[in-house]
């Protein structure tokens, strides 16, 4: 009886260890010495020859891998550091397998990055670089995927999808674009102050034209109104003359005495005889008669 428990607890594990589960979210491989048996790609539970056979599992979802940033250089010179991801799955474990050996998913990333780096550079390399920072990168990634599924393919891995992330500039030209950016911005800022400036002084030009023509008018018009004006008034006095040329000579002067007789005038001399005072010695206010 003693004997007999080693020998049932040898035959259990022997047992256990031929029994293995292959889930829905994998594949396997049974291995014996190294070759490849048989695949297991469906889920359920299988038997393998236990110390002879192993199970190689492999994920069977989609998998995801980041791509270092890589420098770029497009056809403008315009160097970009471009930051992607890929999609992929295994699609043929015994292709995947030959393809990789015991490497597994670490070597099979490795070689799947330099297709995926050597497409990018590719692609990106014959276009602009406004068609890399446009809508038109969608149809740019679509190529890279494209480029890349046959020799992908040759690993047993199948490429779903490849995205761009990010697209920058290296940091040691930032400083030097962002001049290049306000530099360009302060020379369009000059010209619209240049154009403002020069509608400013076409407006001026407009405004002292005018200011002169309304000037001109309005004193030519103020001539006319003014010797027509003195005309009338001439034409008044004219007609006083006539109807009583006493009067009016007494009114002149008058007019005489007032303009000449003024404290702020210059002394002048005169002799008393003179016809200026011919009123101012008339005691009844008319001329005396000149002798």
């Amino acid at each position: 009886m003693r004997f007999l428990i080693p020998i049932v607890v040898l035959a259990a594990v022997t047992v256990l260890s031929a029994i293995f589960i292959v889930d829905e979210r994998e594949k396997a491989l049974v291995l014996q010495f190294g070759r490849v048996v048989s695949t297991k790609e469906e889920p359920g539970l299988y038997f393998k020859i236990p110390l002879i056979q192993e199970v190689v599992r492999y994920d069977d979802r989609i998998l995801s891998r980041d791509i270092d940033p890589l420098e770029i250089t497009p056809l403008d010179d315009r160097r970009l550091v471009v930051d992607a991801f890929a999609r992929y799955r295994i699609f043929d474990v015994n292709q995947f397998r030959q393809a990789v050996g015991v490497g597994g998913i670490a070597t099979a990333e490795n070689r799947l990055d330099s297709i995926l780096r050597a497409e990018t550079r590719e692609i990106l390399g014959s276009v602009s670089s406004n068609d890399i920072l446009s809508s038109d990168r969608a149809a740019l990634m679509l190529r890279i995927r494209n480029g890349a599924i046959d020799e992908a393919r040759a690993l047993g891995i199948e490429i779903i999808d490849v995205r761009l992330k990010r697209t920058d500039l290296p940091a040691e030209n930032l400083d030097a674009t962002f001049e290049r950016m306000r530099a360009e911005r302060e020379r369009e800022a000059t010209d619209e102050r240049a154009r403002g400036n020069e509608a400013a002084q076409r407006v001026r030009a407009q405004a002292d034209r005018t200011v002169v023509e309304l000037t001109s008018d309005a004193q030519r018009q103020a001539e006319i109104i003014r010797g027509e004006a003195d005309a009338r008034r001439n034409a008044i006095f004219a007609q006083a003359f006539g109807q009583d040329p006493e009067f009016f000579e007494f009114y002149r002067s008058l007019t005489a005495y007032d303009r000449a007789l003024q404290g702020n005038n210059s002394s002048m001399v005169m002799s008393p005889d003179s016809e200026f005072f011919n009123y101012l010695k008339s005691p009844s206010g008319v001329a005396a008669p000149s002798q």
